[in-house]
Order: structure tokens, then C-alpha cells, then sequence
């Protein structure tokens, strides 16, 4: 279906409108999510020739195509999921390790395609060579989280799932506006949305901020999707440009709360660490230990330096 463009001259938009231009947010694509299809156009052979074969071949063949298939569908979603751990600073390892079973379960497709009586040796040697190629193409899943460290416990977990709830909440935001078809505006909340992950990154590394971020994760942005689903229910019928603008007025206003929100909890965290870092000195002091003098440099050994030091001498005494 094609979808409208609404841009600086597109009609419908007043010059406030055109004035307006939010950097739409770059889809989320691992390099290599492309490879899994290509896999499966390389299995269609066991499903043609699975009509050709008496039933037991058939059953096998059919099998075979299905399991690959299935294994690169699995395996496109750890892709995805990869590309979200990469590109956030904070993040847990997918919960489900979705390309080590893609993986398997290639080994397995094409154990069963080649399968026959008395050669199951065979099949088990090109099975688990498919599985090795299959790491070889794309990779390992994320076996680590990613910059929690000290996040995890009681704590941790409580803010996972507030930030879980305000994903979903975000995601509502998302298809509202996305059945408008008009990529301008979900540009526009795909920037709110970018802004709102910065301050699902600082409750990541961070749980302690949770209770006072947990407003702006909860009630806020409940509030913004329900004011999103209304407006995309009122646009979509009137097409009125003053909701429009008063509709972006409050992604404005509201993307400007929960920035300043970011930049407080991270000076907070800075106050933290200058507190501790004073404490920290004024142990040190207690305990005797101070600051190193800079070592004075050696005064010049051969005629040329000296001549050189000479030189420059007066023009730092001129200086002074």
C-alpha cells in the first residue's frame, strides 16, 4: 500500500509544520538479515522434489524444507535481536538463544533431507556440517548483558519490567500512527520514542533511578498513548491541520520532559561519583598519602641545550 509523504511542501502542512523536521529514526537490521532467505530459496529442491519420491521420501523431503524453513524464520529473529544488543549501551542477552536454534535445527533439516535406509552415518556428517556452516554465516547469539553491571537482584528485575511495560506502551504509539500512513509523523514519534529509550538506557545501567523515573515510565507515556490513539482516530477522519500541529505541540513538549529528565538523573549520577571521589581523598589524606610533585626536568647537559635554554630563558622571564 503506498503511503503518503507528508514533507516542507507536501499539502495539507502549514509553514509551522514544514519548519519541523525530525530525524526519522534508522531501522533496527543486522548486516547480515538478508542470508536467512536465501538459505531457504536453497531448500526449495527438497520441496519440489518431494512430489517425485514414494511417500517415505516424500514425508522426508517435505520435512526437510519445513524444519529449514523454520530454522531460517528462528534464525532471522536472532538476527533481529542481535541488532537491538548492538546498538543499545545497555541491554540483557536475549532471553531466548534464537540463532543457536536456528542452527540445530538446520543440522536437523538437512540430516532429514538426506536421510535413506543404511546411510543415517551420512546424513548425522552433513547435518552437523550444516550446523557449523550455519555458525560460520551468521555468527553466535549475545551470551552477555551489556553495561548492567551491578544492576542485577530485586532492583534490577523491577526496572526490566517497567521498561518492558513502557516498550509496549511505545509500540501502541507506533501502530496508531502508523495507520495514518503518513511517514512524517511516524518519523516524528519514532524520535520521541528514541528519546524516551535514553531514559530507558539510564534506568538500565542504573536501577536505583527507577522510583524516579518510574512517572515518566508509567504515567507519561500512558498518557502519550492514549492521547496518540485518539488523535490518529480524530485525524484520520477530519484531516485537520490545527490537530496535527497541536498533536506534534505535545510530542514537543513532552520529548522535552523526559530529556530533561535523562540529563538530571545522569547529573545525578555525576554528584554521585564526585562525592565518593572527595570521600576517597579525604581518606587518603587521613591515612597520610598526598599528591606527587611533578619531578623538575634536568638541567641541560650538552653546549647546544644550554645555548638553546639560554635562549628561551629570557622570553619566559619576559612572561612572568
Amino acid at each position: 500500500m503506498a503511503k503518503r509523504f507528508g514533507g516542507r511542501h507536501s499539502p495539507g502542512l502549514g509553514p509551522q509544520d514544514g519548519n519541523r523536521n525530525p530525524v526519522p529514526a534508522a531501522p533496527i537490521r543486522h548486516p547480515l538479515a538478508g542470508r536467512p532467505k536465501y538459505v531457504t530459496f536453497a531448500a526449495l529442491p527438497f520441496l519440489f522434489g518431494a512430489f517425485f519420491q514414494e511417500p517415505a521420501g516424500m514425508a522426508g523431503s517435505l520435512a526437510a524444507f519445513g524444519v529449514i524453513a523454520s530454522a531460517m524464520w528462528m534464525t532471522g529473529e536472532g538476527l533481529a535481536a542481535e541488532a537491538a544488543y548492538q546498538v543499545r549501551r545497555v541491554a540483557r542477552r536475549p532471553a531466548i538463544p534464537r540463532k543457536l536454534f536456528g542452527s540445530v535445527m538446520t543440522g536437523l533439516g538437512l540430516g532429514l533431507g538426506m536421510a535413506e535406509p543404511g546411510s543415517l552415518a551420512g546424513a548425522g556428517v552433513v547435518g552437523a556440517t550444516g550446523m557449523v556452516l550455519h555458525w560460520l554465516a551468521f555468527g553466535a547469539d549475545p551470551m552477555r548483558d551489556k553495561g548492567m553491571s551491578g544492576s542485577e537482584g530485586f532492583q534490577g528485575e523491577r526496572a526490566q519490567k517497567m521498561i518492558e511495560d513502557a516498550e509496549a506502551h511505545l509500540a501502541q504509539m507506533r501502530d496508531a500512527i502508523r495507520r495514518l500512513n503518513d511517514r512524517w509523523l511516524e518519523a516524528r514519534v519514532d524520535r520521541f520514542a528514541g528519546t524516551v529509550g535514553d531514559l530507558f538506557d539510564r534506568v538500565r545501567s542504573n536501577p536505583g533511578d527507577l522510583s524516579a523515573a518510574r512517572r515518566y515510565l508509567g504515567v507519561y507515556l500512558m498518557g502519550a498513548r492514549d492521547a496518540t490513539v485518539k488523535f490518529a482516530d480524530l485525524y484520520r477522519q477530519t484531516n485537520d491541520p490545527a490537530t496535527r500541529l497541536s498533536y506534534e505541540t505535545f510530542l514537543d513538549d513532552l520529548e522535552k520532559d523526559f530529556s530533561a529528565k535523562s540529563r538530571r538523573l545522569l547529573e545525578g549520577g555525576k554528584t554521585d561519583l564526585e562525592i565518593e571521589i572527595s570521600v576517597l581523598r579525604e581518606r587518603l589524606a587521613r591515612e597520610g598519602v598526598r599528591a606527587s610533585e611533578p619531578a623538575a626536568l634536568d638541567a641541560p647537559q650538552t653546549e647546544t641545550a644550554r645555548f638553546l635554554d639560554g635562549l628561551l630563558t629570557p622570553d619566559r622571564d619576559k612572561a612572568r
